[in-house]
């Protein structure tokens, strides 16, 4: 058995969102503020019966509530009508309300655990999904405690009104249905189950309820689902999360100490294999009593002769309790060795608070998810309690951890992720055992934890901007598992490229694809010094090349990501193939791949270099190329004279001809450089430089550019200017997250 996917519908901005999960692990990735946090709540609050008081008005998607006050002002009209009665049907309040759709996949031979929710008897195995809605708990007890409170601040203002003569600008609750359920929401809406037909699912769209839909009595889930959880630690007030623990609570000894009083305590249900210790706790029990009754003895006669009326003649008797787990309850009930200690030596140690903040936090997570697993599996004196014995081991074991970087520090986020899994599976009974699944679901912001996680566990969360001025920014899931389809070799190079430069292209603003490592260096202070909008965003930089750009096609356009491809013309000649410095009317052309099979999708150099910039951009508007492009130059007293770039060296120069010029006590290819600059036509100056670029270092020109005096001064070349002002275009559009025709005021211009 294991959850195969699930859809969350008005549950914040999650307005419609389907997710599959990983047979093992799924990791949640995305920019910030893009939906992982409202997914993991969604399953915590409507998973865990323990939580699911905790749902609020403000998770309710927002711009459902003008529909949802249209209910109440239409009962408050037909109140005071005599032909028009209240409609108080639940088909008014399902398309509105918060809910999630579990589908689990479960194996004939299990069909006893879920013979409560099968949709029909004939029923042979496969899918079967449960809709758990939190919805009015009776629509006419709702109607009837609306119309109560609204019409009850409707008679003191008429009353105030008739006393004074006129009417107050005060408004008293409830004004609308989202104020009256702000106070009221959990007193008229609780969470209720229906069953699901699996014939009915679709990738699409969730199903509709048949009108009359009975809910189910009791947890749907009870039995099937065990479900556990780390929130985030974050260290302000957060509403989703679980009551914060203290930091003493996520050392080592107090999981320890919780693991103990669970699982081992002797004294809790003791058997045989407990006597010995009882025994041993008894005997130091009563040797220690009567070390009490000597030491104590002249201060206990005094306090016996004190004659207090009522009393006569006290007897004052000591009697110590000893508690097995009073041995782990202090500072110093973990040590760490930190030496090696000859046989028969005491060894140096020194308490866990001794340790760093990472590796205190690693060990404590990790021992977290031990007790989570012993838990289920009823280890030891948890099999022996009645609240458990009673109970049979769920089939599914479901462990949801939001964040843990804020947990670890950046060196142990890997080391965790890595042992995670394997730890909840630690078990006789588990193993590769399909009788009992697990499944670890996490969000994250770290590159790191992306990295080390199968690319296939992915599901990458994207914000979506508002349709309209009544609609409100959402967001949508990419399962990045299929994302490239068939073609293994795309995917084998697109996986490969990402764990070998570690990038944080999952929760990226925008990307920006570059040629080579002088593009990586000098393009961020390009946006640093000239692009302060665009520098204010979250933005990675990758160095692919212009013949491997296009591999990430797929990738890029799955996660609707803005993406700007700084690449080279590669200009060669028709027939042999050779490189050569682009011209005009050659019948030259291009060996780049992004140029030839993404955008703009032209082979002819001529073609290329006409492209106007609309054409630069991909159909679906997220993807722009920049390349080198004719620019217009002056040298002297010459006239006007159209020079092409080869690279972006070349580009870079002829976008700065006075600077270079001006150089001396320069080495290598930046010496070659300036001395081209230095020639008397563009012509000699562009031949020079293409001559200079075929062996020299193109990154040591770079880096002599970034120790420069004032880096400022130097401009970029005007295809990747016009390239970072494309993108920064759309980044401001993309951030207000509302059409650009919407004003501010919400009206239309």
């Amino acid at each position: 058995m294991r959850i195969e996917h699930f859809v969350i519908q008005n549950f914040r901005k999650l307005k419609c969102c389907r997710i599959e999960l990983g047979e093992k692990e799924t990791l949640f990735v995305g920019a910030n503020n893009s939906g992982k946090t409202s997914a993991m709540d969604a399953l915590m609050l409507f998973l865990k019966q323990t939580s699911r008081k905790k749902i609020a008005t403000t998770d309710f998607t927002l711009s459902n509530w003008a529909a949802i006050n249209q209910i109440g002002n239409d009962w408050i009209k037909n109140s005071t009508s005599e032909t028009t009665i209240a409609d108080l049907s639940r088909e008014h309040w399902e398309p509105y309300m918060p809910e999630l759709d579990i589908w689990i996949t479960v194996e004939e031979e299990q069909i006893h655990y879920v013979s409560h929710i099968l949709p029909t008897l004939d029923w042979e195995g496969g899918l079967l999904g449960v809709r758990i809605v939190f919805e009015p708990q009776g629509i006419e007890s709702l109607y009837q405690r609306f119309m109560a409170a609204y019409s009850a601040a409707k008679k003191t203002m008429e009353a105030k009104k008739a006393e004074s003569g006129t009417p107050s600008s005060l408004s008293l609750w409830p004004k609308n249905m989202q104020e009256f359920l702000e106070k009221e929401l959990h007193l008229n809406f609780k969470m209720q189950a229906y069953i699901l037909d699996p014939a009915k699912t679709s990738q699409d769209s969730p199903q509709e309820l048949p009108q009359g839909s009975l809910p189910l009595e009791g947890d749907p889930f009870a039995g099937l689902f065990k479900i556990d959880i780390i929130n985030a630690q974050r260290g302000f007030s957060d509403p989703g999360s679980e009551e914060s623990e203290s930091i003493n609570d996520r050392r080592l000894s107090a999981q320890l100490r919780k693991y103990f009083d669970k699982h081992l305590d002797p004294t809790d249900m003791p058997d045989e294999n407990d006597i010995e210790a009882l025994e041993a706790i008894e005997t130091a029990r009563t040797a220690f009593d009567e070390k009490l009754k000597m030491s104590f003895q002249p201060a206990l006669s005094e306090l016996e002769g004190l004659n207090y009326p009522g009393f006569t003649n006290p007897s004052i008797e000591l009697s110590s309790r000893v508690k097995p787990l009073d041995g782990l309850n202090h500072d110093s009930a973990v040590r760490f060795s930190v030496n090696r200690p000859e046989p028969g030596s005491t060894p140096l140690t020194l308490p866990e608070k001794y340790n760093g903040l990472g590796y205190q936090n690693l060990i404590s997570m990790v021992f977290k998810l031990i007790r989570f697993r012993d838990e289920w599996m009823r280890v030891k004196k948890s099999g022996k309690r009645e609240s458990d014995g009673d109970r049979i081991i769920e089939p599914l074991h479901l462990v949801l951890i939001e964040e843990p970087e804020a947990h670890l520090h950046a060196q142990v986020q890997q080391v965790f992720i890595k042992k995670a899994y394997n730890v909840l599976r630690n078990h006789s009974d588990l193993g590769t055992s399909s009788s009992f699944s697990t499944q670890l679901v996490l969000s994250t912001h770290s590159s790191h934890i992306a990295h080390e996680i199968d690319f296939a566990s992915l599901r990458y969360f994207r914000r979506k901007p508002a349709e309209s001025i009544h609609d409100v920014p959402c967001a949508t899931v990419a399962n990045l598992s299929n994302v490239f389809g068939g073609d293994d070799e795309t995917s084998k190079f697109a996986i490969r490229y990402l764990k070998t430069t570690h990038c944080d292209l999952f929760f990226a603003d925008a990307a920006i694809l570059v040629e080579g490592p002088a593009e990586r260096m000098l393009v961020p202070h390009f946006i640093r010094s000239k692009f302060q909008q665009l520098d204010s965003s979250y933005l990675t930089i990758l160095e692919i090349g212009g013949s491997h750009a296009h591999r990430l096609r797929p990738l890029v356009e799955a996660m609707e990501l803005l993406t700007l491809v700084v690449t080279d013309l590669d200009s060669i000649e028709e027939t042999s193939l050779s490189k050569v410095l682009p011209e005009k009317n050659k019948n030259y052309r291009t060996r780049n791949s992004t140029i030839k099979e993404w955008v703009p999708g032209k082979t002819d150099l001529d073609k290329v270099l006409s492209t106007t910039n609309e054409e630069k951009i991909a159909p679906n508007g997220n993807v722009r190329v920049a390349y080198q492009c004719p620019i217009t130059l002056k040298l002297d007293s010459q006239k006007d004279v159209e020079a092409i770039p080869y690279t972006f060296e070349d580009a870079l120069v002829l976008e700065n001809l006075e600077f270079f010029k001006n150089r001396s006590d320069d080495n290598g290819l930046m010496k070659k450089m300036c001395e081209a600059a230095k020639r008397s036509t563009i012509s000699e100056t562009c031949k020079d430089m293409y001559e200079a670029l075929k062996s020299g270092d193109k990154a040591e020109m770079a880096l002599d550019l970034l120790y420069i005096k004032d880096p400022e001064m130097i401009n970029p070349p005007q295809y990747i200017r016009e390239g970072l002002e494309w993108l920064q275009g759309k980044l401001q559009n993309k951030a207000q997250e509302f059409p650009e025709t919407v004003t501010p005021s919400g009206n239309q211009p």
